[in-house]
């Protein structure tokens, strides 16, 4: 019976030694009360976060503390706040924690720990700890190397979302041998990972994402065998994955994305038989999918979208019955979409009685062709599928739909595809995004868009559709926050654009139609709009002076292409959010108005034609963000402010051809940097070109960056507004918008300029089209023009340009329009690949011989035989100037003898300067 009672004794001592409760029995230490009770006093806390922690009530009570039930040991502490809360609770230092010695688990969630600089000297005195957690705590410092650690204990670690670290990784954090989690995500590290060797055999999870590490992959990393979870998503890993998979194979879930990767992917993926998330998408990852991909079992989820990856489409993909995720999009597969689903039994599951799993389907923008496969009707599952910008082609029927179900977003838009349903069709699906635009779908408006009454985004552009909109639709555009109806032939007018206010900022494609009246009033949400090549008329006041109660949120406005006319009113303070605003080819008249001032967001102003006047609009001087400024074809008149040239460091597009320009360029024009394309023809600007042409740096470097290019994309809806430059260039005219950032161009043709062609021009190496034609400019072309080795069009024609072509033009490989006709020009055409195929007439009103040419050079390089009256007067010119030299020999000659024969004081005073002179000479002569 003793026995008995001690055995009992002994297992209930155990039992409450090793179990953790959250309401205690007993109170609290004394010492760790008091040390808690110093940090509620200490702590900055306005929100009250630790109202529960009541001074002088035990803390084993208080909330997020646990203490031991036997001990009375605190051996948890959290205070965690939620990081979209904006209210605000901060710790200056942690040295209170040292008295909690029991302490087992640390979790702080956005606590502002900013202060705390010797958070890490003092959670190394807890030798205890085993779970520690500091996310987003603001901490800006960590020690790579710690000279002793009693980490030992702890199996997990997450230090996530302190993103002002900007250090190196630290070591010590990869030697903990029971480390089971480490989260290291948004940390700002920098730098490789550490050298090898490890000790972390026990890890199996390992996130850090959101990192600098600019590096290839560590091989210790795939040496990890009990790793299970491996997350380095935009983490700068570069290079290739390696090859061979170590004792990497309890892989379950993999994140590489977003990163610089630009192997093949490695077989040894596909032998991870419990790998259940692969996700490599966005990377530079090449070559082919192997069919081995089949062997994984166990997949839910693929995602190798935007690489690189040819080929054809993995079809054993389809037999993987516990797929639910698949993106193939933005890489280079080929073949016919069918492969994918060539065996009937293709992403059904026998498990599940021939049901599938598959909810997203994504094959864009791929090289994709054949006709779309019925059995896609089949995948029940199915919520979102994606065929956009593929090369796909054939009818579609109500069959491709029967089973979708469960369908919610259907994008198939530029395809060749035809769409072939019952008029009184109706969908077995809602849903809320359905694109096919670039379709055929009959004249008739689709009348089963009206059964979709959870519809958000609806594009059916491009798809032949006549008359006008019905009613209904324009009701059920109410609650649409993407509508793109453009490219269509659509007729009559258009009414209020009421939308959700309290939902949404809403996206309406009204674009190239036959739509006419007054442009409808919208609700102040909607953030685009682009009505732009309709029949539009009267003015602006009713639309921009319409009072709302607030002003719009409108960011992009195209009215451009119709028939708008009076003058712009006053009333942009309105309309403050506008970054691009469009009114190029209307009717409009008079200045701009002085409210275009508070324009501040503006980036894109596009005027071309119309009737506008006054001077250059001072109203812009406070729009300083602008990439482009297109006045052309209007009536402005007057000099160009200084201030054009220094209120505008992000100009790229500067087009003010054919309006009343006058004056000199201000020498501040080259102050634009960033300035690619800069049109001022087809004005009266007078005197020189600046000397300081050369200091326009993006014409100078050429090609911009890749991520600059994204600049130039206005709009949310990828494509829809890209920005574009109207440009003359190789004697017509071109539009330029995809390939814009890769152009520069400089025309200041038909002016009155005057001087020589400034040498800092042959700096622009970067520039690919000039046109200084029709102006009054004199000197010679700078000899290092073949130092401007992408030039693709120079017109110098009509000027008074004289001397000889220079012979670096024979460089000028890339030129491809050339005129330097009616010029003073002499000499021989210098002989390359390029000149001699031009047309005569480049050439022509000139002194110049040689091929393309008919008149052949003399030896020298000059004309022989002049034949020309212009030929005769060089040979007088010539004649004249030996005679003026004899004349001038003889006027000095005489002039000089003639007084000392006719005046004897200045004979005499002669003689007695050559006679004192001689006996100089003499004296200075050695004596032998």
């Amino acid at each position: 019976m003793k026995v008995l009672l001690i055995t009992l004794w002994v297992l209930l001592f155990f039992i409450l030694t090793n179990t953790k409760f959250v309401v205690c029995v007993g109170i609290c230490r004394e010492n760790e009360q008091r040390a808690l009770e110093i940090l509620k006093k200490e702590v900055y806390d306005p929100s009250d976060f630790l109202s529960s922690w009541v001074v002088g009530k035990d803390c084993c009570e208080w909330e997020g503390v646990v203490c031991n039930n036997l001990t009375r040991h605190v051996i948890d502490l959290s205070i965690s706040i939620d990081m979209f809360d904006f209210r605000y609770l901060r710790i200056n230092n942690l040295e209170w924690l040292t008295s909690l010695s029991s302490l087992e688990n640390l979790e702080m969630e956005s606590v502002d720990l900013s202060k705390a600089n010797e958070w890490l000297q003092v959670i190394n005195m807890l030798p205890s700890l085993v779970d520690l957690c500091l996310y987003n705590c603001n901490l800006h410092h960590i020690t790579p190397l710690l000279d002793h650690h009693n980490f030992s204990s702890l199996k997990s670690l997450n230090l996530s979302s302190n993103f002002n670290f900007g250090s190196s990784l630290p070591k010590w954090v990869f030697n903990l041998p029971n480390l089971f989690s480490l989260d290291l995500s948004y940390c700002n590290f920098i730098g490789p990972f550490p050298d090898g060797p490890v000790n972390l055999t026990s890890l199996t999870t390992f996130k850090a994402s959101g990192n600098y590490f600019n590096c290839r992959l560590p091989k210790w990393l795939f040496d990890l065998n009990n790793l299970e979870h491996l997350v380095l998503y935009r983490s700068g890993i570069e290079g290739a994955i390696q090859s061979q998979s170590g004792n990497v194979t309890k892989l379950k879930y993999l994140n590489l994305s977003w990163n610089y990767l630009n192997s093949t992917i490695p077989n040894w993926l596909f032998g991870c038989k419990d790998l259940e998330s692969l996700d490599l998408g966005l990377n530079r990852l090449e070559g082919t999918v192997s069919s081995l991909i089949s062997n994984l079992s166990s997949i839910t989820d693929i995602d190798i979208s935007r690489n690189m990856l040819t080929g054809k489409l993995p079809n054993v993909i389809g037999i993987l019955g516990k797929l639910e995720q698949l993106d193939l999009s933005e890489n280079l597969f080929e073949g016919d979409i069918s492969e994918l689903f060539n065996v009937r039994s293709n992403f059904l599951s026998v498990e599940l009685r021939n049901t599938s799993s598959l909810s997203t389907l994504d094959l864009s923008w791929n090289k994709l062709t054949g006709v779309v496969p019925e059995s896609i009707g089949q995948l029940s599952m199915l919520q979102h599928f994606s065929i956009y910008n593929t090369r796909l082609e054939g009818v579609v029927t109500e069959s491709h739909f029967s089973k979708l179900t469960q369908l919610q977003s259907f994008s198939a838009s530029r395809n060749n595809l035809t769409l072939k349903v019952s008029r009184n069709w109706i969908p077995p699906f809602q849903a809320t995004q359905i694109a096919i635009g670039g379709w055929n779908i009959g004249r008739s408006f689709p009348m089963w868009l009206r059964t979709q009454n959870q519809i958000m985004y609806v594009d059916i552009s491009d798809c032949g559709i006549q008359g006008e909109v019905p009613t209904w639709f324009w009701k059920l555009s109410s609650q649409i926050e993407f509508l793109n109806i453009s490219h269509n032939q659509f007729v009559g007018e258009v009414p209020i654009i009421s939308t959700d206010e309290q939902s949404g900022s809403p996206l309406m494609y009204l674009a190239s139609n036959n739509f006419s009246g007054p442009i409808p009033l919208i609700s102040t949400n909607v953030r685009e709009l682009d009505l732009s090549n309709n029949s539009f008329s009267k003015g602006l006041s009713n639309f921009l002076c319409e009072t709302k109660n607030g002003s719009y949120k409108l960011e992009i406005l195209n009215l451009g292409g119709n028939d708008l006319s009076e003058e712009t009113p006053d009333c942009w303070m309105n309309w403050p959010e506008l970054t691009v605003l469009i009114l190029r080819d209307n009717n409009l008249f008079g200045s701009l108005p002085r409210s275009m001032e508070v324009l501040s967001n503006l980036l894109s102003l596009d005027l071309r034609g119309n009737r506008l006047n006054g001077p250059f609009p001072s109203s812009l001087e406070n729009c300083t963000n602008l990439h482009k400024i297109d006045l052309a074809e209007n009536e402005f008149i007057g000099n160009l402010p200084s201030w054009l040239g220094m209120r505008f460091p992000t100009l790229i597009v500067l087009i003010l051809r054919s309006n009343k320009f006058d004056g000199e360029l201000p020498q501040e024009l080259c102050h634009l940097k960033n300035l690619q394309i800069l049109d001022l023809a087809n004005n009266t600007f007078v005197g020189i070109i600046p000397r300081c042409i050369g200091n326009f740096s993006a014409m100078v470097k050429g090609k911009k960056k890749e991520e600059d290019d994204l600049n130039l994309q206005y709009s949310t809806y990828e494509g829809a507004l890209i920005e574009s430059a109207t440009v003359t260039t190789k004697g017509n005219m071109y539009q330029y918008d995809t390939i814009l950032a890769l152009f520069t161009s400089m025309d200041m043709s038909s002016n009155n300029l005057s001087g020589d062609i400034p040498i800092s021009l042959t700096r622009l190496a970067g520039l690919r089209s000039f046109n200084l034609s029709k102006n009054n400019l004199t000197g010679r072309i700078p000899n290092d023009i073949g130092d401007m080795k992408v030039l693709e069009s120079i017109d110098l024609s009509e000027n008074q340009l004289y001397g000889q072509i220079p012979q670096s033009f024979s460089s000028l490989s890339t030129l491809s329009y050339l005129n330097l006709s009616d010029n003073n020009l002499s000499g021989m055409i210098p002989l390359s690949t390029q000149l001699q195929s031009f047309d005569p007439t480049s050439f022509q009103g000139n002194k110049l011989c040689g091929l393309p040419l008919l008149v052949n050079c003399s030896s020298d390089g000059n004309i022989p035989n002049h034949k020309y009256e212009d030929d005769e007067s060089d040979k007088d010119e010539v004649d004249w100037f030996y005679i003026s030299m004899a004349i001038g020999f003889a006027l000095s000659f005489w002039g000089v003898c003639g007084s000392l024969l006719f005046k004897r004081s200045w004979r005499h005073a002669y003689f007695r300067f050559l006679d004192h002179s001689w006996e100089m000479l003499l004296a200075k002569l050695p004596v032998y």
